[in-house]
Order: C-alpha cells, then structure tokens, then sequence
C-alpha cells in the first residue's frame, strides 16, 4: 500500500490481483447481483486509488478496502430502492454432487431449494444486518474489523449479527416446515 500512496501503478495493479474477488464477493453478497458487483468493484478500486492518501500507515488494509467498498454498496442499494431489481441467482451457484452413490437427483434437487431458501433468507435480511452477517461469515472478519469496516462500534456489529442469525432461523425453521423438512 505504500508504493500504492506513491503512486506506483504497477503497486495498484498487484493488489487489485489480490483483493479483485474478496472485494467482488462481499459486494455480490450485498447488492445480490453479479453485474452490479463488477460494476462496484471497479468503482472500488478507482476509490483506492483516488484516497490512497487517506490510508492510515500501519492501518490493516482488509477493513478499509471493504468498507471502500460497503460504502458504494450501500449507496447502490439506497438507489435501488426507487428501483428495486435484484437478480440473486445471477451470482450464486448451487453445489456441485461428489457423484456418490447417494447423490440422486432427488437430494442434489433438495440440496438445491435448500441453498436458494437460504440465500433468499438472506437477501431479505435488512442491508445493516445482511452487510455484518456477510462480512462475518464469508468474509470471516472479526467485530473488530466489520466495526471499522462499517462506522460502527464492535457490540453493534454483535448485536446485528445475533438479530440476522435470529430472523434467518426464523424464516428457515418457517421455510422447513412448510417444505416437510423438520432436520434444517
């Protein structure tokens, strides 16, 4: 990053190698839209570039990238909201089978609903509460990090975890029982 202060070009291009796809993934997991995350990754990168000399020397670099990137995906989403089109499927991707002898169809069919209940549960999770969970548990960043990522303070960011875990099992137990699977 600090070849990167002084306008090294090349310093640019190597970390974009290197943050391009957590930076995607946490934007894809925010604005649930595969398009609009390449979109807002580039624009991440302009943005690092441009305050490149707001960087706090000896500062970890993971939380300022992201919350770079939080930032414009927050600001997409408050525009969306006069125009609301996610396209959640157009980034996600249902596991692939092992070819074992009990992935028949009727499970790989299963485990397919199973994982659009739950990103559908989480794509109706208020934006606060979707942002920390991603940020948690995809991006396995500590309260610590997600706090500074997202202007807030560590316990907020536990509490906003604990509340999207909360109505995620609220809606999956609901999703479960309307499905007959009681063992989700």
């Amino acid at each position: 990053m600090r070849r990167v202060q002084a306008a090294d070009e090349v310093a640019l291009s190597r970390l974009m190698e290197r943050w391009e796809l957590p930076v995607k993934r946490l934007l894809a997991r925010i604005v649930l839209n595969a398009t609009e995350a390449e979109e807002l990754a580039q624009e991440t990168f302009v943005r690092v570039w441009q305050q490149r000399d707001k960087f706090r020397d000896g500062a970890a670099l993971r939380p300022w990238i992201f919350a770079i990137a939080a930032n414009l995906a927050r600001n997409r989403l408050r525009w969306w909201k006069r125009r609301p089109v996610v396209a959640l499927d157009d980034w996600t991707e249902v596991p692939t089978h092992d070819g074992g002898a009990d992935d028949s169809g009727t499970r790989r069919l299963e485990r397919a609903e199973r994982v659009k209940a739950v990103r559908d549960a989480i794509a109706d999770l208020p934006g606060e509460l979707r942002e920390s969970l991603v940020l948690f548990e995809y991006e396995q960043m500590s309260y610590a990090e997600i706090a500074e990522t997202v202007g807030a303070s560590p316990k907020a960011i536990e509490s906003r975890i604990a509340r999207a875990r909360g109505k995620l099992g609220l809606a999956l137990k609901s999703w479960a029982k309307n499905h007959g699977d009681y063992d989700a």
